[in-house]
């Protein structure tokens, strides 16, 4: 798998987990939790998926290229993946909570708390991916 491939379908995969949770609201107040655990079965089985690819990928940047800078810095994009989709989850549990008590207003302030934490670690993923790029072009 080309890595502009992969890239496009880490892009769609961790869109799944927004897109289904609030599918997944909208089944409130009586939730459809059954439907949504498939869901997170089917995207978990793609994460490893895509872990596996990244996993092979690095492999040949160290042993093939001898570029064990560019494996470092896949190495901080997974552990600021890995954190994006933790704040993700926070977001997930706490609009759910949003919905269900309407009357904390409390829960509101940890939205927007949450969402501030997801665009930091975007702006980190860009940078990270960013200096991958430039430090990828040696390779060309």
């Amino acid at each position: 798998m080309t890595h502009r491939v992969l890239c496009s379908l880490c892009v769609f995969v961790f869109s799944l987990p927004s897109r289904g949770h609030e599918a997944y609201l909208r089944t409130g107040p009586h939730y459809d939790f059954d439907h949504y655990k498939q869901l997170v079965h089917e995207i978990t089985q793609a994460f490893n998926g895509i872990s596996k690819e990244v996993l092979e990928i690095k492999e040949k940047l160290h042993l093939d290229l001898d570029r064990p800078d560019l494996c470092e810095h896949m190495d901080k994009l997974q552990s600021k993946e890995k954190e994006k989709l933790e704040l993700t989850a926070k977001l997930q549990l706490a609009k759910q909570c949003a919905q269900d008590h309407p009357e904390d207003e409390e829960v509101e302030e940890r939205i927007q708390e949450i969402k501030h934490k997801i665009i930091k670690n975007k702006e980190a993923l860009s940078e990270i991916m960013q200096d991958f790029k430039y430090d990828s072009e040696d390779c060309d």
